[in-house]
């Protein structure tokens, strides 16, 4: 009998610490005894931001900050290592391996503060540097608990274009690579943990898929091996109708159309990587968004027709311009954001407010609406929309998250919880 192959991507929170490198280790081994799995890996939580801060440091001829930036990251990954792994060879071996990346990184630094520039080359290659710390780790960590598991940089299976900072994959050579890789180890009953966010050229310079990518990353190795569905693990527990840290009562959607979950992408949901979709929109591969922390609790399903349905609206996302701070733009999405009779009673619960819109839009796509308010409305238009459609919401799962106030200066609020950027 066949076994079913699955791709999980584990976000940076999802392997944020020791502790929570040690869900992920759980949750693979389970799924492991009834499935293949391919992993794929974003950086611990905030290493990203602070190798690009400590690149931007180097451009200035900052070493001082860049070596502080460099020594806190051995002492965070340091900890990890010896809190997951109990072998000591093989602690030793991970120390290496961590340090050689680490000195890589502190080299490309050097160079930059000699040169005082930072080109877009040399910025991919630091900022590639988180996740090619923790593949090691989380392949160390399966190990120790009986997941024979191999770790594995994206640069030998994800051929891209050149565009640094935003590639895009070459989709053919791409599946050679992962068949030429990927399947023996899989046919040896061994679990490949893959950096996500990186592949390379056909010259073989690293690049990066932009930030958040590593879902991308996931999508492209699941459409390429033919996966039968690919899980984004992160620290919510999937797409939500609106930002619960805004609107207290929304709920968790259990599943959403491609298009759909597309489309609050595009407008500032963070929970998905815009070009997410993309690799599996052909296959139709299944997509779940579930919580590593909860995995448990409600998740989301995203399917290429989603589910049958007359509920109008799926989501409220909400994107702040950090250059404006006084408007906001709210984008609701769902089936047909055209349809008169949805656009009307979207106007009419705001006209009940007596909210002022400054400019409305459909989109394109004819899957969205969004209308422009003040920023000190945007609360109360978002309650007010909800409010109007919670009858509608057939296949809305109420979820049961805490309201977390927003308290940053410009921000994106999107159909989601408290997720990063993973």
């Amino acid at each position: 009998m066949n076994r079913q192959l699955q791709v999980m991507k584990f976000g940076g929170t999802s392997v944020g610490d020791a502790s929570a490198i040690e869900n992920v280790a759980a949750i693979v081994h389970a799924a492991g005894r009834e499935s293949d799995l391919v992993v794929v890996v974003s950086a611990m939580g905030g290493v990203t931001n602070e190798l690009l801060e400590a690149a931007k440091h180097a451009a200035a001829g900052d070493r001082a900050s860049v070596q502080e930036i460099f020594n806190h990251l051995r002492a965070r990954h340091r900890a990890a290592i010896r809190e997951l792994i109990h072998s000591i060879p093989e602690r030793g071996r991970v120390n290496l391996q961590v340090e050689q990346i680490l000195q890589k990184g502190e080299q490309l630094c050097e160079g930059t503060a000699l040169l005082r520039e930072l080109t877009p080359r040399t910025r991919d290659a630091i900022s590639s540097l988180g996740e090619r710390l923790s593949a090691p780790m989380v392949a160390a960590a399966l190990n120790e608990r009986g997941v024979t598991s191999e770790s594995i940089e994206a640069t030998e299976l994800i051929r891209t274009d050149s565009c640094h900072g935003s590639a895009a994959p070459h989709m053919a050579a791409t599946r050679n690579l992962c068949h030429a890789h990927l399947r023996p180890m899989l046919e040896n009953g061994v679990v490949p943990v893959v950096t996500g966010f990186i592949g390379a050229t056909a010259e073989g310079a690293l690049t990066t898929l932009g930030r958040g990518g590593s879902d991308y990353s996931a999508t492209i190795l699941g459409a390429v091996l033919d996966a039968d569905e690919v899980t984004i693990w992160t620290d919510v527990d999937g797409l939500m109708t609106a930002d619960p840290r805004l609107v207290p009562s929304a709920c968790t959607i259990a599943e959403i159309s491609y298009q759909e979950a597309a489309e609050l992408a595009g407008c500032g949901a963070k929970v998905l990587h815009p070009k997410t979709l993309s690799p599996v929109a052909q296959s139709g591969i299944p997509i779940w968004i579930r919580n590593t922390f909860a995995p448990e609790h409600l998740r989301t399903r995203i399917t290429p027709a989603g589910p049958v349905t007359e509920r109008p609206i799926k989501g409220l996302a909400v994107m702040c311009d950090a250059a404006d701070q006084t408007l906001a733009v709210i984008s609701a999405v769902g089936k047909n954001m055209r349809d008169p009779d949805v656009i009307g009673r979207i106007l009419t619960a705001l006209g009940r407010q007596h909210l002022n819109l400054i400019s409305v839009a459909t989109g394109s796509s004819e899957h969205s609406f969004s209308f422009v308010v003040a920023k000190r409305d945007l609360k109360c238009a978002l309650e007010a929309i909800h409010q109007e459609f919670r009858l509608d919401a057939i296949g809305v799962i109420p979820a049961s998250i805490e309201t977390v106030p927003p308290t940053a200066d410009s921000w994106t609020y999107a159909a989601q919880s408290t997720a990063s950027a993973d």
